[in-house]
């Protein structure tokens, strides 16, 4: 009950929380300067909010040489640690390892339908963003469809860069948090060959003949997880 206190009268400051998200979206490091410009506040200030925000673990941080002498620089980014509050507890972290140790046990059958599970559940997140377009999915345009594919990983917490070229009918799709990492820890074979048909059924649904490849992988300790899509509109 402390912590959860703590974290709520962390998060209830709307600086704090703009503050939060804010790293969320920069995909890398920041500092107490850039934070302070950022948000026009005295950089005294800034350090206070990433501070709070770091005594809960929702940030990290370390102190790091600019090169341009003087006192090392303090730079923050987003802590690895999962935060969660539910009222009353939940824990739906073990009921999917319950249930992706249950799969495994199914053997290769099992796998299959765990991926195919996996590229149905990202067809329908497109769809539903679809849906509240009235324009015939042949008729929209490359840029809005790829506007379309930003908005649905955020709404699955993929924290997304894309880059786009409609000459080249080319997607670079970069993934900064990856929404099952403690559950990848346990089977990442599995898991990430789920994740990739998730992210297929996403681009499918999209996209004619589409075909994707992995360029970077978390569980390799790359900063994302990174896939070029060769589309056809």
């Amino acid at each position: 009950m402390e912590q959860t206190l703590r974290i709520t009268n962390v998060l209830a400051d709307p600086t704090r929380y703009y503050i939060y998200q804010h790293i969320v979206k920069s995909h890398g490091d920041v500092s107490v300067q850039q934070i302070a410009d950022s948000f026009k506040i005295h950089p005294n200030v800034a350090r206070l909010h990433l501070s709070k925000l770091e005594d809960i673990d929702m940030l990290t941080s370390d102190a790091r040489k600019t090169g341009k002498g003087g006192r090392p620089s303090r730079l923050y980014r987003l802590s690895d640690k999962v935060i969660q509050l539910n009222f009353p507890y939940r824990n739906y972290q073990l009921l999917s390892r319950i249930a992706i140790q249950t799969i495994m046990t199914l053997g290769e059958p099992g796998k299959q339908a765990l991926y195919e599970t996996g590229k149905v559940f990202g067809e329908e997140l497109i769809n539903q963003q679809l849906s509240m377009n009235s324009t015939p999915i042949d008729q929209i345009a490359f840029a809005v469809k790829v506007n379309i594919l930003k908005n649905a990983a955020n709404i699955a917490g993929l924290s997304p860069e894309i880059q786009a070229s409609e000459e080249e009918n080319k997607i670079y799709f970069s993934i900064y948090n990856c929404p099952f990492k403690e559950v990848t820890e346990l089977e990442p074979g599995t898991i990430c060959s789920m994740h990739n048909s998730f992210l297929k059924g996403m681009f499918e649904a999209l996209f004619e003949n589409v075909h994707i490849v992995e360029l970077e992988n978390m569980m390799s300790n790359c900063a994302t997880c990174s896939y070029q899509a060769s589309v056809l509109t």
